[in-house]
């Protein structure tokens, strides 16, 4: 079953964009970037990290003497009871230096949490500021459960590699170091052991980490289908039910979701490798430097402590490495994860040229179509040379059959697109000098997919107007024909809305949406086919509200019904990108051309 495209008015692709890797150092460093604002807890973060390793290489030394200067005179001589009190005193020192070990790991690990959770949430901050700034097309050409995918998991992915693994990589590295000077100092025989294991740990992780990278980015590719094929799915239910096609999505989704787990899983089982693999060479080295401590306790040259000792360095000495590798798989999918946020940050922006353009202002309404040519891509014109002229006041109505280009007019119009060929004027002034901000704030749009918010039926209507007093939005609700069936709602004005208006009717959705624009105030209006998906009854009070709107204001109306076009100043008719016919009502029947059919054969039959 193929999945539901995106309707771009007249022709925009629907994509998924598919990401490649990156380059991981550049990556890290843009990850960290984001800690610079708390150089503070991080400088607690790092003091307490090298107390903890002070007091972890402190503890472990203490074993020397506790075993050769206490534990074995003590059964050599256990009559005698100085000793005894001797190693209660140093015995209660070391495990007084093991709870201040504790106590540093566990405060280093919190601040960390602390600064990460921060850092994360700038990130989202700054992955959803660029999401509002992206152009409309970027939102045509790529699938929203990708994009949500995005926002939730990789983000995710991010936050949980920052809490775990930064501390653990710098205390592992200080760790690691100063065990093995540790080590050096008390027997470099012995720590020439461990210092060979150290290459051959580096080439192991390195190689996995080559492999792994690659994957867990197949394997977030993966998630985000799967997120965007539920999200699209279950929200087109009833069309998936309409034409009992539930198994055909079932067998679509089996598929994506075993991709998804094969993906998974190999991304996992990769990342598995590496503590089997550092465990062995760890237990190799230690089983070696055991041996031949022996052999050297034997010949005298160490101590039974010393022995005690190593052992126990040797152990120190690959752990932090084995640590780091056990955050290998969190880290290769917070790498991965960070590369698709960057990816949207980095997109660029809408209209990046309205720096510093002056605004629209004291708009009369008179606009100008000249000469406009457009394709969403290249070679594949849209539009085709159009010419459209309204004065203030005028209500110009487009009418076509699908995909003929009336919904790429608006597009060009409200600047969700730029045009390739040509200029379009308000008051004489270029659209494309003027900031993007002001040329919305003087245009409202009614669309006929409305969009409502998981908010109150009042902050919906706000949303117009975010600083509108609670009796602008009732004469708002009023103008609009929404006041009457919004008081007889639970709640009335504090319904809250569901999950796409679903606790509403569609109609009664448009009348909130025609309330918010009301509240808006615009000075011109575009109405995309308004009316559509509502019956007869409630088409008559949308209409109603819609004439109340259209009062003394510009508007384009691109309709299907005869009766929001039938007293339209002027009548566009497109039809293959170009403007076939123009003038009022009568003057097009009269010429028995293209609207004399559409208005004798479709628009008969709606009217």
């Amino acid at each position: 079953m193929p999945r539901p495209k995106a309707n771009n008015g007249g022709g925009g692709p629907m994509s998924v964009n598919l990401d490649k890797a990156q380059n991981s150092k550049a990556t890290i460093k843009r990850i960290l970037s984001y800690l610079q604002g708390h150089k503070k807890t991080l400088f607690l973060v790092l003091l307490f990290i090298i107390l903890y390793v002070i007091c972890n290489i402190v503890s472990s030394i203490m074993l020397m003497p506790i075993i050769d200067d206490y534990i074995v005179p003590m059964f050599e001589n256990p009559e005698d009871s100085s000793l005894k009190i001797a190693f209660i005193k140093i015995l209660f020192a070391y495990i007084t230096i093991v709870i201040c070990t504790s106590l540093f790991s566990y405060l280093q690990s919190k601040l960390m949490i602390k600064a990460s959770q921060t850092a994360v949430a700038d990130m989202r901050k700054d992955l959803f500021s660029r999401i509002e700034k992206l152009p409309i097309h970027y939102f045509d050409t790529n699938a929203t459960g990708e994009l949500m995918s995005r926002i939730v998991n990789d983000i995710d992915n991010v936050s949980i590699a920052l809490n775990t693994s930064v501390n653990q990589i710098i205390s592992g590295v200080l760790m690691a170091a100063s065990t093995l000077l540790t080590m050096l100092v008390i027997s470099p025989t012995l720590a020439l052991i461990s210092i060979l294991t150290l290459p051959v740990m580096l080439v192991v992780v390195q190689k996995i980490a080559k492999i792994n990278k690659k994957q867990f980015i197949k394997s977030q590719e993966s998630l985000a289908e799967v997120n965007s094929y539920i999200e699209e799915y279950v929200s087109g239910q009833k069309v998936i039910k309409a034409f009992n096609k539930e198994n055909d999505v079932k067998a679509n989704f089996k598929n994506k979701n075993e991709n998804l787990r094969r993906e998974g899983f190999l991304a996992q089982a990769v990342a598995g490798i590496v503590m089997p693999a550092m465990g062995s060479i760890s237990n190799i080295s230690t089983a070696i430097t055991a041996i031949v401590s022996g052999i050297l306790a034997i010949q005298g040259k160490i101590s039974i402590g010393t022995i005690a000792v190593y052992t126990r360095f040797s152990k120190e000495f690959s752990r932090p490495i084995n640590e780091i590798t056990n955050q290998f798989n969190v880290i290769q999918a917070g790498i991965a994860g960070a590369e698709r946020c960057f990816q949207i940050i980095d997109e660029e922006p809408e209209f990046p040229d309205n720096i510093g353009k002056p605004d629209l202002t004291n708009v009369k309404g008179n606009v100008e179509i000249k000469n406009v040519s457009f394709g969403y891509e290249e070679g594949k014109p849209v539009l085709k040379n159009i010419n459209i002229e309204a004065k203030p006041g005028e209500m110009i109505a487009i009418v076509g059959p699908t995909g003929a280009g009336k919904t790429t007019i608006i597009n060009l119009l409200t600047r969700f697109y730029d045009i390739n060929q040509g200029e379009i004027l308000i008051d004489g002034k270029n659209i494309k000098e003027i900031s993007k901000e002001s040329l919305r704030e003087v245009l409202g749009i009614v669309l006929q997919d409305t969009v409502m918010f998981n908010e109150t039926v009042r902050e919906n209507i706000r949303f117009g107007k975010l600083d509108a007093t609670e009796e602008e939005i009732v004469e708002a609700a009023k103008l609009a024909n929404a006041d009457s069936f919004i008081k007889r709602l639970p709640h009335g004005y504090d319904t809250i809305l569901s999950d796409d208006a679903g606790n509403i009717s569609k109609g009664q959705a448009q009348l909130l949406n025609i309330a918010r624009v009301i509240l808006n105030n615009p000075q011109i209006l575009v109405l995309d086919e308004a009316t559509s998906n509502v019956d007869t009854r409630m088409e008559v009070k949308i209409q109603q509200a819609m004439n109340k709107l259209l009062e003394g204001r510009t508007s384009f109306v691109i309709a299907h019904r005869l009766s929001t076009i039938r007293n339209a100043d002027k009548i566009i008719v497109v039809n293959d990108g170009q403007i076939k016919e123009q003038g009022t009502h009568e003057e097009l029947i009269k010429k028995r051309g293209i609207y004399y059919t559409m208005y004798t054969g479709i628009f008969e039959e709606a009217g």
